[in-house]
């Protein structure tokens, strides 16, 4: 079996990594590129950087601070934010990232993740979905583009599985009810989609104490859990979410 991995989110706005609930309520929590270090050293797998209001706002990522952390950190970097056209992923990857995360880009445009992942590779495209419960459609929840703030109208799981028809690598799946709430993960939601693809799929929003990231990885099927209040405001460290996941006999690779 696969180890498991535990990936802090930076989501960034204005140079300062912020947290909200939501997607609203923005707190400062920090330098993206200290904690992107700190993180590193305390063993996290990956590093998930997120300038969520380059969509919105209609301009690029923020490649400065990625070539910086690249500079500082070996594990992994995603990057997502205003990526809406197939030379935005290349700058992304040449400044540094190693993975490259799509969002409203590829609403607008399903064919960019096409592109991309001919281009780079499947294994650098993943597929950000922000989803929310929703009557407007089959499954019961609705992709939202724009940082959360657009309803699309499509449907979640059928979106999750035509991004990896196109070429997705890997699915960052956030929760947008749950998000910031610290009380779970939707798990209903993580293993639906994890049960319909095959792509590793990364569990996001809602984590509040160990028992949720337990719960993502085993009842969700998730292969990886995205985290950011729990470590961005020190209460639960890497390490202390390792040993924990070992003792419930869940694979994760060793701290460094």
């Amino acid at each position: 079996m696969l180890a498991k991995r535990i990936i802090p989110c930076l989501d960034v706005k204005d140079g300062r990594v912020v947290k909200g609930v939501n997607f609203f309520g923005l707190r400062d929590a920090g330098c993206p590129i200290e904690l992107a270090e700190k993180y590193y050293l305390e063993g996290a797998d990956e590093l998930c950087f997120l300038d969520i209001t380059a969509s919105l706002e209609g301009r690029k990522a923020f490649g400065e601070i990625i070539s910086r952390t690249a500079e500082r950190v070996f594990v992994p970097l995603c990057v997502g934010g205003g990526v809406s056209e197939e030379a935005d992923v290349g700058a992304l990857l040449r400044a540094g990232a190693d993975k490259v995360a799509i969002n409203s880009g590829a609403i607008k445009n399903p064919e960019l993740i096409a592109h991309s992942a001919k281009q780079y590779g499947s294994q650098c495209i993943v597929a950000a979905i922000d989803a929310k419960i929703s009557q407007n459609t089959y499954s019961g929840w609705e992709v939202y583009g724009k940082g959360g703030r657009v309803p699309t109208g499509l449907d979640a799981i059928s979106w999750a599985k035509q991004v990896v028809a196109l070429g997705a690598g890997e699915i960052l799946l956030t929760s947008m009810d749950a998000d910031g709430t610290k009380n779970g993960y939707d798990l209903r939601l993580t293993s639906r989609v994890a049960s319909e693809v095959s792509v590793p799929v990364i569990a996001s929003g809602g984590a509040g104490k160990l028992e949720h990231i337990l719960a993502a990885l085993e009842e969700g099927q998730a292969d990886a859990a995205l985290l950011a209040s729990l470590l961005h405001y020190g209460e639960l460290t890497i390490a202390e979410i390792k040993a924990a996941l070992a003792e419930h006999s869940i694979p994760v690779r060793s701290i460094r």
